[in-house]
């Protein structure tokens, strides 16, 4: 769903946030630029995979809206079937590189139980730092 513009603002946004809601508003929006991060030039039944849960015609509208936005590519290939590829464009990977501090804040902040989504410290991509080897004095400690 579009964010209509506020009255009375310049240009109609209260303040940059409020632009940038404007494009990625909604539940899924975000989740298809992540879908499209991790999994460049999809087509729409592998995108449908990727976001569990959202319906056909959402996915579809929300698409159009992203491509009207220039945060999404629409390539169509003159093929017999049609094929038909969704990329993020350059405005589109920028718009995620500038997301992944909040996600970064969502997978640090404590859930249902107190617990993370991930351990504060590693890398986003891979998640915690694998633990390391126990010291040679340590394992003669443990019996190993």
């Amino acid at each position: 769903m579009t964010t209509l513009n506020r009255p009375g603002t310049p240009g109609g946004h209260a303040c940059g946030i409020d632009a940038a809601m404007e494009v990625i508003g909604g539940k899924w929006k975000v989740l298809i630029l992540w879908a499209l991060t991790e999994h460049p030039c999809r087509r729409f039944g592998e995108l449908r995979r990727l976001v569990p849960g959202i319906t056909e015609k959402v996915l579809a509208s929300h698409l159009r809206e992203m491509e009207a936005d220039g945060i999404v590519d629409r390539v169509a290939y003159d093929e017999v079937p049609p094929r038909v590829e969704y990329c993020l464009t350059d405005d589109g990977a920028r718009l995620n590189e500038a997301l992944e501090p909040l996600a970064a804040w969502g997978r640090e902040r404590p859930g249902p139980g107190g617990r993370t989504l991930r351990p504060p410290h590693g890398d986003p991509a891979t998640g915690p730092e694998p633990a390391a080897a126990p010291s040679p004095a340590a394992q003669r400690t443990a019996g190993i």
